[in-house]
């Protein structure tokens, strides 16, 4: 299979889903890229070079998927551990191939401009990455103003604040570049919700589409899941797993060829709103309050609304964000009745159940195979999920478990 897939929706896609982790600021990745092509311009940077730059900005945190780092990192402007999400969001592009070349300024963005020189970092990155660096640097000392719309009368001291870094943190040109074009109210007007997204409309407006094959989509599915299991020990894995049991499912119930890997990209993906879920909720070990009830009822939403960005997703953003429909209506957040869910869908819900009450969680430890099998059976008496999908696990039970989390114990 190969669908003809615009690029820079594919890095929109993974910088809003990175983006979730700011929960009530979405922008901080987009903003980066604005700023960052912003001075690239005042530097005389051709067109190619301006949109490298816009896009390892949007992409320079995807090494994050905690929202405890994520106020780590926004409070402490010399946090100590900031190499480890540089290092793992190099790793995960690295291993993503038409993104491949943002790893190495993505691994820098957060190095000195003193310590670069000292690496075997080529030149051109050196620059890019500091470039990321230094917008990275304005926007959390800017973030405090966004929300009481005080920014403009910030700006001599943001400016001072990185005048001062001059040389220390930051390429003396790029220092310069930046405080030219942030003399101009315009520039940081340009960071307003109302204004960003037409700026990356306008940016996107020349991206060429290419041909994606299906072992570049698997591997963009992968990606996702990593930055989504990431985000808690507890779900280490949920993701990859539920991928793994729902094409197992799937070809039981008869389904081949190309539909078996696009089941497993969109199971994959099923858990990329979650990313907008505090820590501290999805790691509670007491009941969820009503209001956190709420709050996690929002991330298969937010899975739909994001997925179906990418033209030609549309099928696979329903399938996916779909695994918490139930066929008696009583699911969410569509409340959708058995007719309208597709079998796609029933299969992943009934591998996410699994792999969930397979695996760990803060408030129980794993459940035995069987156990998980008698809750699939009452969810099915109460038509919840699907009878023949419970049937498969039922006569498949020790296979499904090792797709889920591993060999029975």
């Amino acid at each position: 299979m190969a669908m003809r897939v615009d690029m820079r929706q594919v890095v929109l896609v993974i910088a809003s889903a990175v983006d979730l982790v700011g929960i009530d600021d979405v922008l901080h990745g987009r903003r980066i890229g604005v700023m960052a092509v912003e001075c690239a311009k005042a530097l005389g940077w051709d067109l190619a070079a301006q949109n490298l730059v816009f896009d390892a900005g949007l992409l320079h945190d995807c090494g994050v998927s905690s929202t405890r780092v994520h106020r780590a990192m926004a409070d402490d402007l010399d946090w100590q551990d900031a190499h480890i999400h540089c290092e793992r969001g190099s790793r995960l592009l690295h291993d993503f191939a038409p993104l491949a070349h943002l790893a190495p300024i993505v691994l820098h963005h957060h190095t000195p401009w003193e310590e670069l020189g000292k690496l075997p970092v080529p030149p051109t990155i050196a620059r890019y990455a500091n470039l990321i660096n230094l917008a990275d640097r304005v926007d959390n000392l800017a973030a405090p103003f966004h929300a009481d719309n005080t920014l403009l009368l910030q700006v001599d001291e943001l400016r001072s604040l990185i005048e001062r870094r001059r040389g220390s943190c930051f390429a003396p040109d790029l220092v310069d570049a930046f405080l030219d074009v942030s003399r101009a109210e315009a520039f940081w007007l340009l960071l307003n919700p109302d204004f960003i997204p037409q700026y990356v409309s306008e940016m996107s407006r020349f991206e060429k589409k290419r041909l994606i094959g299906l072992a570049e989509l698997k591997q963009f599915a992968l990606t996702i899941a990593a930055i989504v299991d990431a985000k808690s020990q507890f779900t280490s894995d949920h993701s990859l797993g539920v991928a793994r049991l729902s094409r197992f499912l799937a070809e039981k119930s008869g389904i081949a060829g190309e539909r078996l890997d696009l089941i497993e990209v969109a199971a994959a993906l099923h858990d990329i709103g979650k990313l907008q879920i505090p820590d501290e909720v999805l790691e509670s070990p007491a009941k969820l309050t009503p209001a956190e009830r709420a709050l996690m009822k929002k991330h298969s939403f937010a899975t739909y609304q994001i997925l179906k960005r990418i033209g030609g997703f549309e099928e696979l953003a329903r399938w996916a964000s779909q695994h918490h429909e139930s066929l008696n209506g009583g699911g969410y957040p569509f409340h959708l009745f058995a007719g309208a869910i597709p079998l796609e869908s029933r299969i992943i819900k009934v591998a996410d159940i699994y792999q969930a009450l397979a695996q760990e969680r803060p408030y129980r430890k794993p459940m035995p195979a069987a156990d998980i099998l008698d809750i699939l059976r009452t969810m099915q008496a109460d038509n919840e999920i699907d009878a023949m999908m419970v049937d498969i696990v039922a006569q498949n039970l020790g296979d499904c478990h090792m797709a889920a989390v591993g060999p029975l114990v």
